[in-house]
């Protein structure tokens, strides 16, 4: 009677997993690929549900996706769509996004953050806290952005980052439009500064940092970064901490989030689309 009680249990479990669908946030840690976090968070819900993965037709119609890649070195709000959620997904990658983001004057990585090889080194005791609030203005409003070589863009099928691991050339992908919200200095200690930036799809903070440390005849570096919101999704207040990704827990995320959805308000999205960016889908097979 307790086996069956027990597999009752987790089939309404499994049943409510299914059934779940739309939006909602996690707080993505420092270390692990935004994919990775994705697939960590799927494994726990099926192992809650009880549902094996091996040779189960059913895990097929467990979509569960990312609306939008953040550095394995940065932490913040990732946007998960499960169920039919997953089309949705496509709206938050055009979205506006927030930073936080700490750079460091005087060093340049390959990588254009704390991760990389150090390629250049330069004097920076020149640079006042008004030089850089100044140069900030030039990089506020509809902008020309070079992404970083080492990102999750495409070329041929793959990465540009997994090319450069693998030592193998890559050109620079072409300047692209870019919109930036707004853009504030929250605090100079040189050689450390943070940034508040808020911005469109497609922007590359690591990108904006080196650009800044170009302006200010010297070279800069991002040593921490934080996503602080994405769309009407805060860390705060919206991305479930890894204790919390639960059937149940999400459950409740997706009722609050989808009142949080309706009140968006609408940006004016960018004529030019970036190719090579799309939502992350995982379907089990």
């Amino acid at each position: 009677m307790a086996g069956e009680a027990g597999g009752g249990a987790l089939g309404r479990a499994a049943d409510k997993l299914f059934s779940l669908s739309g939006l909602f946030a996690v707080r993505k840690p420092k270390g692990p690929t935004s994919a990775a976090v994705l697939n960590l968070l799927k494994e726990r819900l099926l192992a809650e549900a009880g549902v094996k993965t091996n040779g189960n037709k059913r895990n097929q119609i467990l979509k569960i996706g990312h609306g939008g890649t953040l550095d394995s070195a940065a932490t913040g709000v990732l946007v998960v769509g499960i169920g039919k959620g997953t089309k949705m997904l496509g709206t938050m990658l055009a979205g506006s996004k927030k930073y936080t983001a700490i750079g460091m004057l005087g060093k340049a990585t390959d990588t254009l953050d704390a991760t990389g090889k150090v390629t250049e080194e330069k004097p920076y005791d020149q640079v006042t806290k008004g030089d850089l609030e100044n140069v900030l203005q030039k990089f506020t409003g509809d902008i020309m952005q070079v992404p970083p070589l080492y990102s999750a863009l495409k070329k041929d099928g793959e990465r540009l980052s997994t090319l450069m691991k693998r030592g193998e050339a890559v050109e620079a992908k072409p300047p692209r439009p870019v919109r930036v919200y707004s853009l504030s200095l929250q605090q100079f200690q040189p050689p450390l500064f943070t940034l508040d930036v808020e911005c469109s799809g497609g922007f590359y903070v690591r990108s904006l940092v080196n650009d800044i440390g170009k302006e200010l005849s010297t070279c800069a570096t991002v040593q921490e970064l934080t996503r602080t919101k994405q769309g009407p999704f805060t860390l705060e207040e919206h991305a479930l901490q890894e204790d919390k990704w639960t059937i149940d827990e999400i459950a409740r995320s997706l009722e609050h989030c989808t009142a949080l959805l309706l009140g968006e308000p609408a940006r004016k999205k960018l004529k030019t689309e970036h190719p090579g960016e799309t939502a992350v889908i995982c379907e089990d097979k």
